[in-house]
């Protein structure tokens, strides 16, 4: 499991998920009914991004979030 710090670093972690698993920008916002203009904005780490949009694509590119303690390890 990847720790992420900060939105710069969930979009360069949504950016490289993307890329490798061959999607398009475009066709990424089309399976998760966003706009292309916000993928892009995600994946420069823009700090509005919507939330429950950005769930959205993490969902459509296979991913889940868990929240833990800082003082947590993870595995």
């Amino acid at each position: 499991m990847r720790a992420i710090a900060d939105i710069s670093e969930l979009g360069s972690a949504v950016r490289a998920v993307r890329k490798a698993q061959g999607l398009t920008q475009e066709q990424l916002a089309a399976a998760c009914g966003v706009g292309r203009r916000f993928i892009v904005e995600l994946e420069s780490g823009k700090p509005t991004c919507h939330l429950g949009k950005a769930l959205l694509v993490l969902s459509a590119l296979g991913l889940s979030v868990h929240l833990a303690s800082r003082g947590d390890e993870l595995s």
